[in-house]
């Protein structure tokens, strides 16, 4: 469910669309949102919407799309923890703006049951963020920061995990003290401190 981007559209029309969706995202939550509602806000016709988008969803996609704001490329200081906690702790900021978070929220609880939403938004956004951050700890292999038979998607779950955990389904932000938590605590393993 890649959103649809005929060339013949309007970017005004869309650009009115998709602050339509995103505002009544914020104001009146995923659920409540109708493409008839963010046709009226826009302006435009509901058939202008489905012309350009299959459904809501991807059109908040969109929307989060032009919203963030971040690189998906890390530091490379040559001090891997450094890099890894400084890009977790940027992201996790980015994610925590009141502009962006309602509607990544609503997008990850959609996707699980809209296999085609789920497929784009890890093609578009998710699956990007996770290649560069495989990249980055294989760097760190060759330079004999992380251990070479660490698998790098693994490390990356295990370390994203934690922060999107917190981020998603609890009441606790996760915040620079978080993120450098939970980085030290993976590179420094669960086992008691050699005596």
């Amino acid at each position: 469910m890649s959103p649809r981007r005929p060339e013949r559209r309007s970017e005004e029309a869309a650009n009115a669309v998709i602050k339509a969706a995103m505002d009544l995202c914020q104001e009146v939550g995923y659920r409540k949102v109708s493409i008839e509602g963010i046709a009226a806000r826009a302006g435009v016709g509901k058939n202008t919407i489905y012309r350009w988008w299959p459904s809501k969803a991807a059109v908040l996609l969109d929307g989060l799309l032009s919203t963030w704001k971040m690189d998906a490329s890390f530091p490379d200081t040559g001090d891997f923890v450094a890099d890894i906690k400084a890009q977790m702790a940027a992201a996790s900021r980015i994610l925590g703006d009141p502009a962006v978070f309602p509607h990544y929220r609503a997008l990850i609880g959609e996707a699980q049951h809209d296999p085609d939403l789920h497929r784009a938004l890890w093609d578009t956004f998710i699956g990007h963020l996770a290649g560069a951050a495989a990249e980055r700890i294989k760097s760190a292999q060759r330079q004999g920061q992380v251990r070479s038979d660490a698998d790098p998607v693994l490390v990356t779950e295990l370390l994203y995990g934690a922060a999107y955990y917190r981020r998603l389904l609890t009441p606790r932000i996760a915040d620079t003290e978080h993120i450098n938590a939970i980085v030290d605590l993976a590179f420094t393993g669960l086992a008691p401190k050699a005596e």
